[in-house]
């Protein structure tokens, strides 16, 4: 399977009219998409050249990962919460880590 076809299938992120390209177009209410460079000594994404991450927004931090698992996705053990949202993350097949975000809702 391809990198565009498992963020497709994964993710909901449906392909281009150019199969090598996939696009989101969520609701307004949904929130900005950032896309953050890091330093080129980051250690934050662990080794590798990596330098800057994909941070996708997920409705159920607690089911998705074991839905992924599944699928053979490597999924980091590793959780963070935050007053507004919940943190986890896992490597796509090319070995570049992604980050899944559930944002709180206001209430």
């Amino acid at each position: 399977m391809t990198l565009t076809a498992r963020y497709a299938d994964h993710f909901g992120i449906v392909r281009g009219e150019d199969p090598s390209s996939v696009v989101f177009d969520g609701a307004e209410s949904m929130g900005m998409t950032v896309f953050a460079h890091f330093p080129d000594d980051t250690k934050y994404f662990g080794g590798g050249p990596q330098r800057s991450m994909i941070n996708l927004r997920v409705d159920d931090l607690d089911a998705l990962p074991a839905q992924l698992t599944a699928a053979g996705v490597r999924i980091d053990r590793k959780r963070e919460d935050y007053p507004y949202g919940r943190f986890a993350w896992i490597w796509d097949p090319e070995g570049n880590r992604v980050e899944l975000c559930q944002p709180l809702t206001a209430g």
